[in-house]
């Protein structure tokens, strides 16, 4: 049948089986909207406040569901205003598909009005992208798309079309979209040569990361760590691909990973990294990480073996077929000293913090406690994002959502939206501090637009507090443009926009105001006031190696 543009555009995200598209209408993009006003009954259409907030909502619905979120923007500005979400999911491996308008082909290359080469500057924080000029190639180019997206390691495409291919006319034919299946190919001589690795260890630690969430490993992780009997550990992308109530489980590696994570990878002689990248954040100083061990890494992406470390041997393919065929051929290890001298680090180094105040550390335990450690957690980026990953503990993978590559100050509030319309049967809880807060607070306003219940609690410190961390420690106590001294109400400002806004300033503030958020059927705002000071602990200097981490003991010792 002869469909226009704008209408295989609707018809094949049928195909691909999306129920939900995060955006903001433009010119260019009209015909798409026109389109999508007539099947509002199958797809939900959420109109964001900001185009970022609608990229970052199908990014943090791509997290919580592990389907390919959607988002729309028109041409120019539109576009533009994608370009931090898509970064944020190239950086962490998310698949989102990001459709924009542009001007009609005869006005391309001309800087016509709101013209933007939004192809030529995703380039680079895409797996692919396309710019469709003829009508025919429409349909196959969005299912392309789609397969790219969650193929291998999946990642954002984008694709822009012309306002003029929205409206012209081709044959549709509609294609049914198979289940997929990741690739079972695996080297056997890679396999082979890992099984060995694991049989002689005696020291062995297992690090896993983004990716065992992404290949919806976690049972195959589960028992793998239990038949090599190893201690693990994990990235801030691997929180709850292994249970964090697990004795086992040693808590975060790197900069504000636990002492016990730290000094057990730089003592093993064997560390097995799962789906993780060896991000700096991760090593320390990358010459000195690990450097006592053996490494063995499981990875989909041939690219990051030897990348960032120098590894002894590699097994490229999907993390989840790799262990299953692990876990088949590998005999029960047995490590009862190693184990033993790992938990006695857990006893000696335990997290803890100030036991009376209104703290990070305290907020996020009490979010734990009421949640009953079952609510999907998004952050923002600095100290409560550390906190909130160092004391929730995550037992299900596609429950902690935050920006780990990019960082991205403002991605937590559109991602919470999108988690909570991909999981709507889940409390969704974003943390954020409130310097991030203000960058993206205006999605609020969404969320009570679309009656998405989510609930926001500020960590407000009136600083940015993690840089804030850093000139105390490192620049001199020079806090240059750090210190937030406005009369900035978040409480009046979340009720201006038509949700519930309430103040916490002591621990039992908190306990009442959350446990009053979790009753409420609509969005939530809780402004924590905490003290401008507060640090995350432990902490690995720049340039040091993790076995060097430190806390607020050992600096207080120091300084003696």
């Amino acid at each position: 049948m002869q469909l226009t543009g704008s209408q295989i555009v609707i018809e094949c995200l049928k195909e691909q089986g999306v129920d939900t598209v995060f955006g903001y209408p433009g010119g260019a993009i009209l015909n798409v909207y026109d389109e999508l006003y007539k099947h509002s009954s199958e797809i939900t259409h959420i109109l964001t406040s900001h185009e970022q907030g609608a990229a970052h909502a199908a990014d943090g619905y791509a997290r919580a569901t592990g389907k390919v979120g959607v988002c729309f923007a028109t041409s120019g500005p539109g576009a533009t205003n994608l370009v931090t979400g898509i970064a944020t999911a190239y950086m962490d491996s998310i698949p989102v598909v990001a459709i924009t308008c542009n001007v009609g082909v005869a006005l391309l290359g001309k800087d016509s009005f709101q013209e933007i080469d939004i192809a030529g500057i995703t380039m680079p924080i895409t797996k692919h992208n396309y710019i469709v000029k003829d009508v025919k190639h429409l349909a196959n180019t969005i299912r392309k798309a789609f397969v790219i997206a969650k193929s291998g390691r999946p990642g954002p495409v984008l694709i822009d079309i012309p306002k003029d291919v929205t409206a012209n006319k081709t044959e549709y034919v509609k294609v049914e979209s198979g289940v997929f299946c990741p690739s079972r190919e695996v080297n056997e001589e890679e396999l082979n040569h890992a099984l060995e690795m694991i049989k002689k260890a005696e020291k062995p630690y297992i690090f896993v990361g983004g990716g065992a969430v992404l290949s919806g490993a976690s049972r195959e992780l589960y028992t793998f760590a239990k038949k090599a009997d190893a201690p693990v550990t994990d990235s801030l992308m691997g929180k709850g691909a292994f249970p964090g109530t697990d004795p086992l489980y040693t808590g975060m590696l790197g900069m504000h990973g636990t002492k016990t994570s730290n000094y057990g990878v730089s003592e093993c002689d064997l560390l097995i990294v799962l789906g993780a990248r060896f991000s700096d954040r991760v090593t320390g100083n990358a010459k000195k990480f690990a450097k006592n061990a053996k490494i063995l890494q499981i990875d989909v992406d041939a690219a990051e073996m030897n990348k960032n470390v120098i590894i002894t041997e590699g097994v490229v393919g999907d993390l989840k077929v790799v262990l299953e065929i692990l876990n088949e051929r590998l005999d029960q290890q047995s490590h009862p000293q190693w184990i033993e001298k790992i938990m006695d680090y857990k006893k000696r180094f335990p997290m803890s913090y100030h036991p009376e105040e209104l703290t990070g550390p305290y907020i996020v335990e009490e979010v734990y406690r009421q949640t009953e450690g079952k609510a999907i957690i998004v952050t923002e980026v600095g100290q409560h994002q550390m906190w909130a990953a160092q004391y929730y503990k995550y037992t299900q993978p596609r429950t902690f959502l935050t920006s780990g590559g990019l960082g991205t100050m403002g991605y937590g509030l559109g991602a919470s939206l999108g988690a909570k319309m991909g999981m709507p049967d889940k409390t969704v809880v974003n943390i954020a501090g409130d310097g991030c807060f203000r960058m993206n607070m205006n999605e609020i306003a969404t969320a009570v637009r679309h009656n998405i219940p989510v609930i926001q609690v500020v960590v407000n410190n009136h600083v940015l507090g993690m840089v804030r961390q850093w000139q105390n420690l490192f620049y001199g106590q020079r806090y240059s443009s750090t210190v937030l001294n406005d009369a900035v109400d978040f409480v009046k400002l979340a009720e201006a926009m038509g949700a519930e806004g309430i103040r916490a300033v002591s621990r039992e503030e908190f306990r009442d105001a959350f446990a009053k958020a979790l009753t409420l059927k609509k969005p939530v705002v809780i402004d924590c006031q905490i003290d401008c000071d507060d640090k995350v602990w432990p902490m690995v200097a720049p340039g040091a190696a993790i076995s060097e981490a430190f806390d607020e003991k050992d600096l207080e010792e120091q300084n003696k």
